[in-house]
């Protein structure tokens, strides 16, 4: 269903652009990996419950004109629409500056080490990735998975090209190989695609505990963001 319809909207109905598989990747159906997505979702839910007083008055001093929460339609297992949540880490008019931004990144995806338009706050948030906690609802309900690919936006799935299509075989994750392969430091989106099909064919279930093994001793050293 969400192949028909996501095709039809981005590509005139033209299947043929589609590398999805039609059964999800066994990481999709996995009790285990469900089962550590609720428990560890339940743990970031309890972090962000302490920490959200402290970073929601920060951000709103830093920039009271926009809101606590940045939301985007983002694109999910097997192209499944859904809305991801962050705290904003961005001015309020964000997105009406995009194009006065220089992107350093190649291919389908936008970078910029030197964004104006990340607040003071939003460096901080960012850096420590303290900006992804309210992500952990989405991992709760299923949308995404704490292990998994990079969510792409509506704009990066219209331009999607053949084995581009594959990525979305699993859910998108809080964290992956391209989290522990450089981070915002991977620049080219063919890249982070190859990542992602790493991640595919190297998985089971004990290698998302690795993956978040070494995520939590790269986010201790704040290292590879921005």
């Amino acid at each position: 269903m969400y192949q028909t319809s996501l095709t039809a909207y981005f590509r005139g109905g033209n299947s043929s652009t589609w590398k999805l598989q039609p059964e999800p990747h066994p990481s999709a159906t996995s009790k285990f990996k469900r089962c550590l997505d609720i428990v560890g979702s339940l743990v970031g839910l309890v972090i962000l419950a302490i920490l959200f007083v402290p970073i929601a008055i920060a951000i709103k001093f830093d920039d009271p004109t926009g809101p606590i929460f940045f939301e985007q339609e983002r694109y999910g297992l097997q192209g499944r629409p859904f809305r991801l949540r962050k705290f904003r880490s961005m001015v309020s008019d964000a997105e009406k500056l995009k194009s006065l931004v220089e992107n350093e990144a190649n291919g389908l995806f936008f970078k910029s080490k030197n964004d104006f338009r990340v607040t003071r706050v939003g460096k901080f948030l960012r850096s420590s990735s303290l900006d992804e906690l309210p992500q952990f609802f989405n991992v709760l309900v299923g949308e995404m998975s704490l292990v998994g690919t990079r969510p792409p936006t509506a704009d990066e799935v219209s331009k999607y090209q053949g084995h581009h299509w594959e990525r979305l075989n699993v859910k998108p994750g809080l964290t992956g190989e391209w989290q522990i392969n450089g981070r915002s430091q991977v620049k080219d989106f063919e890249q982070v695609v190859k990542l992602d099909l790493q991640y595919q064919k190297k998985w089971h279930p004990l290698y998302d505990v690795l993956v978040l093994v070494k995520t939590f001793h790269i986010l201790l050293g704040r290292t590879g963001a921005f």
